[in-house]
């Protein structure tokens, strides 16, 4: 049996303790289950003889409660209130009914890295006696990913054909089901039929799915790629860690080292997540016949974008209260797809011109092609950090909201440096790979020989067809 070099037992047996003593120092943050972006609405309605009342719940994650919190004044619930009971229409028998608020009240909870999550909660009335047939519409911020359930019932009445369930699954946004997280509910608009006094209570009888009833997307985030499993499962673990360190009260040299020891880990960690960044870099690579410090640009360039990335999103999302982090962060996605998609576009069309490969190897080739490998490389990197991680995002927030500005850059740019590693370790294998078939291709291997002919004009065409997957991916969550 061959022995495990001392050096990567050394460094595997250092980061095992590093996330070992995450686990033991820090106390995990309690992150919004359905995201940080998200802005939650919960409806529960109850109709009696005289009237119909509404318990309208928004559970607002991290991000958005840190852009209300210049607003958050002591007539803050109040005046939000006013303006969800304006958005709200019920009908009665095809006439529409005024809600009138008689409660309103705020609160917060902790959050992820130091920040906050808060909690609307308004009381409605409409007084009406419902007969007949009902409708209800949720129109309040209706361009916001996230959870949104009504539920109806009555109170001395009879109701039939309800289109909502009686009881929340959520506890009216207190506890989301995890088995609904992935997929969760979109309930906009609730339709049911008043039949007449009766004693007691009858509860509506619309069954509950998930999915998106009202037609519009569900709490994920553009940029934020989930994976299962351990793996994912262990990222997430740390992920949380990784922000109680961020949100601890007395932050110390050791607690410091290692959060930043943590976020390099973490961004080698989102680098190592299938998705469009690897894929992108190795056909890029395969088809230029790339070399060693071709991967290293890749790499710096991406820790350089991505850093700048959050930095800008994050002072945007700080200023104009009003921007939506989510659309943000699909902008930028379209941005990147439609980058990576030009870059693949010009090298097929070079490829079919039969322009040479570029080996930069020592054959001889020109000085022309260089400053296009060169734009080329760091345009790929641009549009792999282009999109900011939404935990490295929520970090550099929450350390400003904490007073600790420096820090949390310093934490973006290891998340970067980590994301880097990742990206640069697996160019560096994928040019060895490379020039392994070009001297097999040299040696007269037939298949070889047919590969090597393939790759320009097939990595071109993949690298096409990626970025526009990913360009219209980001634009469907918009």
């Amino acid at each position: 049996m061959r022995a495990v070099p001392l050096g990567l037992l050394s460094v595997a047996t250092g980061l095992l303790l590093t996330l070992c003593a995450g686990v033991l120092l820090a106390t995990p943050a309690a992150a919004h289950p359905l995201g940080n972006f998200t802005v939650n609405h919960y409806n529960g309605l109850r109709v009696s003889a005289s009237d119909v009342r509404n318990l309208a719940v928004v559970d607002l994650a991290e991000l958005p409660t840190l852009q209300e919190r210049p607003e958050a004044d002591a007539t803050y619930a109040a005046r939000r209130c006013a303006a969800l009971a304006a958005a709200q229409r019920l009908e009665v028998a095809g006439a529409a009914v005024p809600w009138r608020v008689t409660g309103s009240a705020l609160t917060y909870s902790p959050g992820e890295g130091g920040l906050r999550t808060s909690r609307l909660s308004c009381r409605l009335v409409a007084e009406v006696r419902a007969s007949g047939a009902v409708t209800f519409t949720d129109g309040f911020e209706q361009d916001r990913i996230g959870w949104r359930e009504i539920t109806v019932a009555g109170d001395g009445v009879g109701l039939t054909a309800s289109s909502a369930p009686a009881t929340s699954v959520s506890r009216e946004l207190r506890a989301y089901p995890d088995d609904l997280l992935s997929d969760p509910l979109d309930q906009r608009t609730a339709t049911f039929t008043v039949s007449g006094t009766i004693s007691g209570t009858v509860s509506g009888t619309g069954a509950l799915s998930g999915g998106t009833q009202g037609g519009a997307q569900g709490g994920a985030v553009p940029g934020g790629i989930g994976v299962g499993g351990p793996v994912g499962d262990a990222l997430a673990a740390l992920d949380r860690t990784f922000a109680g360190l961020i949100g601890s009260e007395s932050l110390t040299v050791p607690l410091g080292l290692l959060a930043v020891g943590l976020a390099v880990v973490l961004g080698a960690g989102h680098a190592l997540i299938p998705g469009h960044g690897k894929t992108v870099m190795a056909a890029y690579l395969a088809g230029r016949r790339g070399r060693p410090r071709d991967a290293l640009v890749v790499g710096a360039t991406v820790t350089a974008t991505h850093t700048a990335g959050v930095l800008v999103v994050g002072l945007l999302l700080t200023v104009f209260t009003a921007l939506a982090g989510e659309s943000v962060l699909a902008w930028l996605g379209v941005a990147s797809g439609a980058l990576i998609a030009a870059i693949g576009l010009r090298l097929l069309l070079n490829a079919r011109h039969g322009h040479p490969h570029e080996h930069g190897h020592g054959h001889g080739h020109g000085h022309g092609d260089r400053p296009a490998r060169r734009s080329g490389l760091i345009g790929l990197g641009v549009a792999g950090g282009l999109v900011p991680s939404p935990s490295a995002l929520i970090v550099l927030l929450g350390a400003i909201a904490l007073g600790r500005t420096w820090f949390g850059v310093a934490l973006v740019t290891a998340y970067g440096v980590g994301m880097a590693a990742t990206l640069t370790v697996t160019g560096l294998l994928l040019v060895r790979l490379v020039d392994r078939l070009e001297r097999r291709a040299s040696a007269g291997r037939r298949l070889a020989v047919r590969l090597s002919g393939l790759a320009p004009v097939g990595t071109a065409a993949m690298i096409v067809l990626l970025g526009t997957g990913l360009a219209l991916r980001s634009v469907a969550a918009l």
